[in-house]
């Protein structure tokens, strides 16, 4: 029953949606969603609920582009992996509008224009991005669950936001050097303790920042998780293969600057980025002309 639109600066892709229809299948299901989409965020007009779903590194120019959504009573959701998006959201967007979520356990990519796929349908955490859960995120967790999706609320975003990171490094890095999905890493015990290791950065990190995570374990955590979506391919790895940037440096790659904010270490995380940024150079070297 919402007005939905797609924004994307991907001409093919909105032009299939627009002709088509969007393919949705996986986990979900398999069918295809009529919604409006466009490039140009001017044709929208102001919206009740705008979310940024871009890459970590995409967020400021996709807030920017979001200006002409935005009205007096518009609440601004950014939903991306790794640290630090919704600050640079919030310094474009404004920090009184600013909702965080956090996608855990889907597996998501898109096969090609007009057409996605997930290989999860776990649950999505919504929170303030500053303060206890309000009234305005009661009423945007009710938009989702209206749409099908699992949803919570959190009185501390901070707190789903590394329990994902916690899984996120144990695989974007390991998945994206070996060129492996998550399930190949947690079954191969060199990969996996390359993984583990990862993930057990991330966890001291967190608890030494004061968060109460409700992680007792991060390796089990983290294979828990993997077990869930063994098929995936993690989006640092997609992003190789197709020769783009990824987002290794707020996953991995952040865990090593918090680390040193409450005097620890995470070698492994720093290693681990390090090869994935080689990889990485020589993936968009092949791909420019």
């Amino acid at each position: 029953g919402n007005e939905v639109w797609a924004i994307d600066t991907w001409r093919e892709h909105v032009d299939a949606i627009r002709e088509h229809g969007l393919r949705v299948e996986g986990a979900s299901g398999d069918r295809v969603v009529r919604l409006h989409a466009t490039t140009d965020p001017a044709e929208v007009g102001t919206a009740a609920l705008v979310v940024i779903a871009t890459k970590a590194m995409d967020v400021e120019a996709a807030a920017r582009s979001a200006r002409t959504l935005v009205g007096p009573a518009t609440a601004v959701l950014t939903i991306q992996n790794g640290l630090g998006s919704a600050d640079r959201v919030g310094r474009v967007l404004g920090e009184e509008r600013l909702l965080v979520g956090v996608a855990g356990g889907f597996g998501a990519s898109i096969v090609g224009p007009g057409h996605v796929h997930h290989n999860g349908w776990e649950l999505v955490r919504l929170g303030e991005h500053h303060g206890p859960a309000s009234p305005r995120l009661q009423r945007v967790a009710e938009v989702w669950r209206g749409a099908g999706f699992r949803v919570r609320t959190y009185d501390d975003i901070d707190q789903p936001v590394w329990e994902k990171l916690v899984c996120n490094v144990a695989f974007s890095g390991p998945c994206a050097i070996l060129g492996w999905t998550i399930g190949e890493v947690v079954a191969e015990p060199a990969a996996w303790s390359v993984a583990a290791r990862c993930a057990t950065e991330a966890h001291e990190v967190a608890v030494a920042r004061g968060l109460r995570l409700e992680i007792r374990d991060p390796v089990e955590h983290a294979r828990a998780f993997g077990a869930a979506i063994p098929g995936a391919r993690p989006s640092v790895l997609l992003d190789l293969l197709a020769g783009r940037r990824s987002e290794i440096g707020v996953i991995n790659g952040a865990i090593p600057d918090a680390a040193r904010e409450v005097g620890l270490a995470a070698p492994w995380n720093e290693t681990v980025t390090a090869l994935v940024l080689a990889r990485e150079a020589a993936a968009v070297a092949r791909r420019l002309p």
